[in-house]
């Protein structure tokens, strides 16, 4: 399959040689068709660069569509199929004074996309006969048997349905960058709801869960354990955390949008006593993110930072029932039991903002009717804050890494990610 070179390739005046149209096996999008004024486009003008398989153009031009029409600022996205790179392309602008442009090594905070890695180090565990799912917590973890959580099972951990989706006492942005304070709360709190009933988004705290049950067993914490077995022999460019040698590569995230106030109410109303711990306690912000406090810890629910590369290699690991890059990870039971589904239901804590019921395996989500992964059910992910996502679809073989550093308003399905995810499948 060839491979196109879009290096210099300026999206607002579709630029393409004669050779590259004759080798392409999708058509061009076209522009749609309304007016934009001279300085709008000379404003959303950027160079894309990279490559793209000519059977995947559809995803460059989405990419591309990205820019022109949803406000994309800096965004990189990766796809791999069957193990191999078909789509790497970045873009835009690494901050938001546009002074410095999106690189191939650019690092961005990808928020909640962190998630799915963590949750592959507990699968490590467990497919090693160190950690079993189906075990209380408390066995690994004896204080976190404390507030009546004694049956609280690891599989409720990783499905967002251990009850603890936020602290009950006011906990800030520092104290959550303290490992131990954070666990030894989480420990002593006791459940919102009754645990293994339903799932309640654990935006912040599943890091922490996840991560200390890793801990107990391995005698490390996913970000080291992650290194150990998975970033660092596969050479993966990415940490929960951020290296201060690695500051310079990092990308400048930009807030989303601010609902007005009477938005902020109407939301507010809807929310239930733990989804408001879930998201408030402690907020959090791009700005408390490029902090040096926040790099420096470690908050495996939200705080890893890599390239859109690799977010797919990541999550191609799932896609490759275990193997990539000629290193098996998990086995393929393993990556079975990563999307074992845990029942659908409206979230407590997302099912405000989303209105729709949705199914979590154990430790990402599964793309079901809603399609948030593309049109196979059993196709799994997680997305990040403001709109990153990875991707992996075993059946198709299929993994997908995207990140931006201008946070969009969306729960999930960022518009943006679901251009991309189906110009992919519409090119399979």
């Amino acid at each position: 399959m060839p491979e196109h070179e879009v290096s210099e390739h300026e999206v607002s005046e579709r630029e393409v040689s004669e050779h590259e149209v004759s080798e392409r096996e999708t058509p061009e999008r076209e522009a749609p068709e309304r007016e934009i004024p001279e300085s709008e486009a000379a404003e959303r003008a950027v160079r894309v660069h990279g490559r793209c398989d000519a059977r995947f153009a559809a995803v460059r031009g989405a990419f591309e569509e990205n820019f022109r029409e949803r406000d994309e600022l800096g965004a990189a996205v990766t796809v791999t199929v069957g193990g191999r790179t078909v789509v790497d392309l970045w873009g835009g602008w690494a901050d938001a004074a546009r002074t410095r442009p999106w690189e191939r090594d650019t690092l961005v905070n990808v928020w909640s996309t962190t998630k799915g890695p963590v949750a592959l180090c507990a699968h490590v565990l467990a497919d090693r006969g160190l950690l079993d799912l189906d075990a209380p917590v408390a066995v690994y973890w004896p204080e976190f048997a404390a507030a009546g959580k004694e049956k609280v099972l690891v599989r409720h951990l990783l499905s967002h349905r251990a009850g603890l989706a936020g602290l009950r006492e006011p906990h800030s942005l520092e104290q959550l960058c303290d490992w131990e304070l954070t666990t030894q709360r989480l420990a002593a709190t006791p459940p919102w709801w009754e645990p293994g009933t339903r799932s309640g988004y654990h935006a912040l705290t599943y890091g922490h869960l996840v991560g200390e049950v890793v801990r107990r067993v391995s005698g490390l914490r996913p970000g080291a354990f992650l290194e150990r077995e998975v970033t660092g022999p596969l050479g993966i460019d990415f940490t929960i955390g951020l290296p201060e040698k690695d500051y310079g590569r990092a990308a400048e995230l930009v807030q989303p949008p601010v609902a007005t106030t009477s938005e902020q109410a109407a939301a507010f109303a809807q929310l239930t006593p733990a989804a408001i711990a879930a998201v408030t306690n402690p907020a959090v912000s791009a700005a408390g993110a490029g902090t040096p406090g926040w790099r420096a810890a470690e908050i495996p629910a939200a705080n890893g930072h890599g390239t859109a590369r690799a977010v797919a290699e990541l999550y191609a690991v799932f896609a490759g029932r275990g193997t990539y890059g000629g290193h098996r990870v998990l086995s393929p039971e393993a990556v079975e039991r990563v999307r074992e589904g845990q029942g659908r239901c409206l979230d407590l804590v997302l099912g405000a903002g989303l209105a729709a019921e949705t199914e979590a395996g154990l430790g990402l989500w599964l793309s079901g009717p809603n399609g948030s992964y593309g049109p196979n059910p059993r196709a799994f992910g997680h997305d990040g804050f403001g709109g990153s996502c990875g991707l992996a679809d075993p059946e198709a073989e299929v993994s997908l890494g995207y990140v931006m550093n201008r946070m969009g308003p969306h729960i999930a399905d960022d518009p943006r990610k679901m251009a991309l995810v189906d110009a992919l499948y519409g090119a399979l």
